[in-house]
């Protein structure tokens, strides 16, 4: 029964504090009531639930909510703030060059020299143009103790006319060059005035040649290019050379593939041999195929190929196959900070009686031409920036080349029946031997700023030989420097200077009736300084002032032949349009 008591007692204590948070509202003074409640107790256990978080009322009163109405009184506040107008800050700001499309220059200096440049284009239309180069040096000679004539001319005339799309680019070419020069390198002291007066020491060069690119834009032929060059000059000797070269780009497996092919025909005869025998003809067609893959992980790149090539002897000799392995590598160690970079390359050269002469002008057109077999070239490096404005390379390398040309002193006979110009020592041949070159290469460039740079490269090189007995005319050490300043937006100049080391060659006196030693010359390492300032008075015209070397080196370049001492030379540019 007390039991009974206490929960009749509780609930009835829950309701009406129900009725009076219900009934609040209506009426705030809610009376009195007893209510008795009278049960047995009879205990169960009910099922287990779960209270809800969120309990659901169903009852009209918690359903409706009242609206709130919120009024915003605003007014003016008073202030005596007032903010300072603001200022563009001033840029340094310099004046954008204008380009032009043409140029002239004229310019003469000492020893008779004149040069001469003409540069013009024009757009023929939105996608077409036109150019063309048109350029002259010449000296009349005069260098130090030489009595044969020294003088020499170069004038060149290149055209070209081309298209520029966004699918296609081709551009097509037609020039012509016309070279004097003497072989003026005579040893005077075999030789009386009667014989030197009766020497024809001139010598001519023509270049004739035609050529083209093409390129597309969407197409796996990534660009292809052709040249012919017609080359001769004045004692009967001829060469054809005509050169093809496509290539190839495309992917395959998310990896790019190239694929360059090379057809390099060359063709040649000299008139007659160094002693007057008979006619000398050359020719060998050269066929190429180089496939490759480029492999790119992370920080890591590698072009692996290999090179097939087939040489064809047209004028006698052997037809032969060749592979070469033609592997590049590019490694980021620390950015672009530095770069380990290697290879192991090889291929086979096609040689010219054009590009012996482009390298020796003094050569007799009585030589043999034949490929040169770069077996392989392995080098290794660095390379990269030690700050933002200076970067390096280092390199060092192995090659090994069979049929390697070398540039030799043809020296003098007395019984000699041909008495041409180029047979009294005073021309060079080229013999080919077997040459394994080790060299290591470094070089530094900087911009201190956007008006100085500077840069400074070496070479040293050794060479050892299968035949020969040096390896001729190959200097052991070459280096160079440059340095170029802005001085004011009027004023420029620059310096460079290079530097090639000692070379070996030979003089040898045949004869029949004396017995001469043969004489092997070591000629003296030199050195070149030159330097240039140049003012713009305006836009257009600018002049300058050129020197060569300043610092009056009379040394030999090649065996008896002597350069020209300190040169100046003057002169301005104009640029236009038309």
């Amino acid at each position: 029964m007390k039991n009974t008591f206490k929960n009749s007692l509780a609930i009835a204590l829950l309701v009406a504090g129900f009725y009076q948070v219900s009934a609040q509202k209506k009426d705030d003074n809610i009376g009195t009531e007893v209510v008795n409640v009278v049960k047995p107790y009879s205990p169960t256990i009910s099922d287990a639930f779960k209270v809800k978080e969120t309990p659901s009322f169903d009852d009209e009163e918690t359903a409706n909510k009242e609206n709130i109405q919120y009024n915003i009184f605003s007014f003016p506040v008073a202030s005596t703030f007032t903010p300072s107008k603001g200022r563009a800050a001033n840029v340094e700001k310099s004046e954008q060059e204008k380009i032009f499309s043409n140029y002239v220059t004229l310019a003469a200096g000492n020893y008779g020299t004149a040069n001469a440049e003409l540069f013009v284009s024009q757009n023929v239309s939105n996608t077409d143009y036109f150019g063309g180069m048109l350029r002259h040096i010449s000296s009349q000679g005069g260098i130090k103790d030489v009595t044969l004539d020294d003088k020499f001319s170069n004038t060149s005339l290149d055209l070209t006319y081309g298209s520029r799309t966004r699918a296609m680019r081709w551009n097509a070419d037609l020039g012509y060059q016309h070279q004097i020069y003497n072989w003026y390198g005579l040893h005077p002291t075999f030789f009386d005035d009667a014989t030197i007066y009766g020497i024809d020491e001139k010598q001519t060069y023509h270049n004739l040649y035609f050529g083209g690119r093409l390129a597309l834009s969407d197409s796996f032929l990534k660009e292809s290019t052709l040249k012919f060059n017609r080359f001769w000059d004045a004692f009967g000797s001829a060469e054809n050379r005509f050169v093809v070269k496509p290539s190839m780009e495309f992917d395959i497996i998310e990896e790019k593939f190239n694929a360059n092919f090379i057809l390099d025909y060359i063709s040649g005869e000299f008139d007659k041999s160094f002693f007057g025998g008979n006619s000398y003809k050359y020719g060998f067609t050269n066929v190429g195929f180089s496939p490759s893959i480029r492999l790119q992980k992370d920080d890591l790149t590698v072009n692996a190929g290999i090179g097939l090539f087939y040489s064809i002897a047209s004028e006698g000799g052997d037809n032969k196959f060749f592979i070469y392995p033609q592997v590049t590598g590019t490694y980021r160690l620390v950015g672009d900070l530095m770069i380990f970079y290697a290879g192991l390359e090889g291929s086979l050269k096609q040689n010219s009686y054009r590009d012996f002469v482009d390298t020796n002008f003094f050569l007799s057109p009585t030589l043999a031409i034949a490929p040169t077999d770069q077996k392989y070239d392995i080098y290794a490096g660095l390379k990269g920036k030690l700050a933002n404005s200076v970067s390096y390379n280092i390199r060092g390398s192995y090659t090994n080349e069979e049929n390697k040309p070398l540039f030799k002193h043809n020296g003098f006979d007395d019984d000699n029946a041909n008495t041409e110009g180029y047979t009294y020592g005073n021309s060079f041949d080229v013999v080919y031997d077997k040459v394994k070159t080790v060299s290591f290469f470094g070089e530094l460039k900087a911009d201190f700023s956007k008006n100085v740079s500077f840069g400074i490269n070496g070479t040293f090189s050794s060479y050892s030989t299968d035949v020969a007995k040096e390896a001729w005319n190959l200097p052991s050490l070459k280096m160079g420097a440059n340095l170029d300043i802005t001085i004011t937006p009027k004023w420029y100049a620059g310096t460079n200077l290079f530097f090639v080391g000692e070379r070996k060659d030979q003089f040898v006196h045949s004869s029949l009736l004396i017995d001469y030693p043969i004489e092997n010359v070591t000629l003296d390492s030199y050195f070149d300084l030159n330097a240039h300032v140049g003012y713009k008075h305006n836009e257009r015209l600018t002049f300058f002032l050129k020197g060569n070397n300043l610092a009056n080196q009379n040394y030999q370049r090649w065996l008896s032949y002597p350069v020209q001492g300190l040169q100046i030379l003057g002169g301005a540019s104009y640029k236009f349009d038309f």
